[in-house]
């Protein structure tokens, strides 16, 4: 073997690992930042966040807490003052282009309507579904701000995600701090109301936005 396929091999190999290592390293995205009502979009694909090649859909907006001068109907969220939500439509897809491995976990809260997170091996929702989440309503606090529970969920799957759709009911579920490459989402505690509380509760809760679902039509 002459030096220049020496090296090429090297090269080879080099670039390998290092897409191996990427697929195999843990990143939390807490959403810290971007502002309020600020499409997340590329903020994590060259933007702010830094060029980690991942990005959010064009519903997919960060929100802050009014209890930090945004218009975030929550508290308690497991980092900062920011989290993930979608606005309009049936729920949004962030993709991965660098693909992510062995597990994805993160927080929600969502006050009285389910939602579904599905992980994809291609990007936009496409290829093998590699792992399905549903995420059952964890009630809310009133008075406000509602969206005060944050549950941890959580999945392992095998082989390589390029994509994550998240789906529910718009307005009414948010996430933070997203965790790829773990099926223990990173940071924050883990709050859960107790049963008898969320039938204390009731049902009507105020959306994420602070106005009822039905008014945003």
């Amino acid at each position: 073997m002459n030096k220049w396929s020496v090296a090429a091999l090297v090269v080879a190999v080099l670039l390998l690992c290092g897409a191996q290592a990427k697929a195999d390293s843990t990143i939390v995205l807490t959403f810290e930042d971007i502002g309020n009502l600020v499409p997340i979009g590329n903020y994590y694909n060259g933007g702010a966040g830094g060029n980690l090649e991942i990005t959010f859909g064009p519903q997919s907006l960060a929100i802050v807490s009014i209890l930090n001068g945004g218009s975030g109907n929550f508290a308690n969220a497991p980092s900062g003052d920011t989290i993930a939500f979608f606005l309009n439509g049936v729920g949004d897809v962030m993709n991965a282009a660098g693909g992510f491995n062995t597990g994805f976990s993160f927080f929600y809260s969502a006050t009285t309507n389910p939602g579904t997170v599905t992980v994809w091996s291609g990007l936009d929702g496409t290829g093998t579904l590699l792992a399905t989440l549903t995420l059952p309503p964890n009630g809310f606090c009133t008075p406000g701000p509602n969206f005060c529970h944050w549950t941890a969920a959580g999945v392992t799957f095998a082989g390589t995600a390029e994509s994550v759709n998240f789906s529910g009911t718009a307005n009414e579920i948010g996430f933070d701090n997203i965790t790829l490459g773990s099926a223990t989402a990173g940071g924050g505690p883990t709050t859960t109301p107790e049963p008898a509380t969320m039938l204390l509760l009731g049902a009507g809760s105020l959306g994420l936005l602070g106005v009822r679902r039905k008014k945003l039509a």
